[in-house]
């Protein structure tokens, strides 16, 4: 299976059973809220989603490969588990870089959305 064969997969089944040989182990990982190198930190940010994030989800809307640089754009759901089971959706984009090898070396998320508007999705009542 190609790299994106198995991001594809992975996404799919998000955060449940990902597929870290796809990553090299000092990957750098960036998003608005983390900045990190290691792949066992990286495993520890995807196992606190699946402990602490309900529903869990990842729509994949789009990707690309060119050259050694692989694009995704996406939107993560989930209910977070406070009493009333906010929900919660971030759009954005991921952008990973391969090294020689073929294995993912960064991961860097952008979100479209602020991280003001990810605290004020917690605290719409309907």
């Amino acid at each position: 299976m190609n790299i994106i064969e198995t991001l594809k997969a992975d996404y799919q089944r998000f955060p449940d059973n990902q597929t870290y040989s796809i990553y090299t182990p000092d990957v750098f990982f960036k998003d608005p809220l983390n900045k990190f190198n290691g792949l066992w930190r990286y495993k520890l940010m995807i196992k606190f989603i699946d402990t602490f994030f309900l529903n869990c989800k990842m729509d994949l809307h789009n990707i690309s490969q060119h050259s050694d640089t692989i694009k995704m754009e996406w939107t993560l759901n989930w209910n977070t588990p406070l009493p009333w089971k906010p929900h919660v959706a971030i759009n954005g984009w991921s952008e990973l870089k391969l090294n020689a090898e073929g294995l993912i070396c960064s991961h860097i998320d952008y979100w479209n959305t602020s991280r003001l508007d990810v605290i004020k999705q917690h605290f719409r009542f309907h």
